[in-house]
């Protein structure tokens, strides 16, 4: 059984290799599909086992509890991220493109945004991703600090951005109604509520069209954070050599 004492990671250094018929590998492809299909809070032990036909005690030799697994599920997510070995001389390049493959890989698992907002990120494949994060505006010769605040103030916009996106599928799905739909249902009311002349700003929205989070939204906002981050960092000063 996995020894519980020690970090997952540091386990798998050690058994690297070994190469058992059930391997970390295959459980957390199976605990990926679970989550993918039926959400995070589907996955256990349990349910990883009967996805592999396998005992439940058998994952327990390679996987210490539920802890483990999720860390697991969260590293390799991010180890789908597609990323270059090196960030581009053009810092905001490099992290628009950080930007744009972390939305993909979190629309793709819609745990994926949640599970890094509750467990320390620890793995190689995550670590390696941010080590691309603050390697992307190490030219501007910040302090680490102001590095890791831009940094996470990307990340900000790119899991809320996604939540926003997720929560509107979700909402349809659950109400079994398509946009168009939903917006014919609600329309008696709000005309009634626009009748009031209260809210000048809600009518223009309304007639407007209320619009989809998008490609457009997402870019949009994508180039408010780099553009507003451009115009607040300051290099730090280098000490004139005498």
């Amino acid at each position: 059984m996995a020894n519980r004492g020690t970090l997952i990671w540091e386990r798998l250094e050690r058994e690297s290799g070994e190469k058992p018929a059930l391997s970390v590998d295959r459980i957390v492809h199976a605990a990926i599909r679970i989550a993918d299909g039926e959400g995070l809070d589907a996955v256990s032990m349990r349910r990883v086992a009967g996805e592999l036909g396998s005992g439940t005690m058998s994952l327990y030799r390679h996987v210490s509890g539920k802890d483990d697994l999720l860390d697991l599920l969260l590293d390799a997510a991010f180890g789908e991220i597609p990323l270059p070995g090196k960030p581009s001389r053009n810092w905001q390049s490099s992290l628009r493109l950080a930007a744009r493959e972390t939305r993909v890989a979190m629309k793709r698992h819609p745990w994926l945004a949640g599970l890094l907002s509750r467990r320390p990120p620890l793995g190689p494949n995550y670590l390696r991703h941010f080590e691309f994060l603050l390697a992307s505006v190490s030219a501007l010769d910040l302090d680490i600090r102001a590095a890791t605040r831009m940094v996470g103030t990307l990340y900000v916009f790119v899991m809320g951005y996604v939540g926003f996106e997720l929560s509107e599928q979700e909402s349809y799905q659950r109400a079994g109604m398509t946009e168009e739909e939903r917006r014919r249902a609600v329309a008696p009311y709000m005309d009634r509520v626009i009748a009031t002349g209260r809210f000048p700003n809600l009518a223009r929205f309304l007639v407007s069209g209320a619009e989809m989070p998008d490609d457009r939204g997402f870019e949009f906002g994508l180039d408010c954070v780099l553009d507003g981050m451009a115009a607040k960092v300051k290099p730090r000063r280098r000490r004139r050599v005498t």
